[in-house]
């Protein structure tokens, strides 16, 4: 069975976090909440969620792919080396690293992006322009093994696309 991780932080978009998580759920794919280690974040509204695994205990082999939602989590997810290195290696083995809207932050610190074709919310495009991204408005942009998306109406072609390629290989 494929794992996939869905990163949580604190101020987490709440929609794209549960959406993915669930939905993957539903097509028989093993979703994992990995966290930073505290335990139990909350949502931008107050909606909790918990860790499964902590980014300490997880290495990239062991997973299919990660999903990297938007809010305000990933600017906390990013200054964690864990967490970078975690994207980097799952990018780096051609497994599947998907971001949504903020999620791009992630994207940045694990430098991923030079050269790609990716989109995001629009107040980080420049983030993504400066590393390196061909920056595309669009609701999906799939380049190889990156699958990015704007933000929470994006949702259905964003798991349509993550599984897509999850059922390819």
């Amino acid at each position: 069975m494929k794992k996939i991780a869905v990163l949580v932080e604190d101020h987490y978009q709440v929609l794209e976090v549960w959406y993915p998580y669930l939905r993957l759920r539903e097509e028989g794919l093993e979703t994992v909440f990995v966290g930073t280690g505290k335990g139990q974040y909350k949502s931008k509204e107050g909606y909790p969620v918990v860790e499964e695994l902590s980014i300490k205990s997880v290495d990239a082999k062991d997973f299919s792919g990660v999903i990297i939602p938007g809010g305000y989590a990933p600017d906390i997810l990013r200054r964690y080396e864990e967490i970078n290195t975690f994207v980097k290696d799952l990018f780096d083995q051609n497994k599947l690293v998907a971001a949504i809207c903020h999620g791009g932050w992630v994207l940045v610190s694990a430098n991923v992006l030079k050269n790609k074709n990716a989109t995001s919310f629009s107040a980080i495009r420049d983030d993504m322009i400066n590393a390196g991204a061909h920056f595309i408005d669009r609701e999906v942009v799939i380049d190889g093994n990156l699958v990015t998306s704007r933000n929470p109406y994006d949702l259905p072609a964003f798991c349509r696309e993550i599984m897509k390629f999850l059922t390819k290989k």
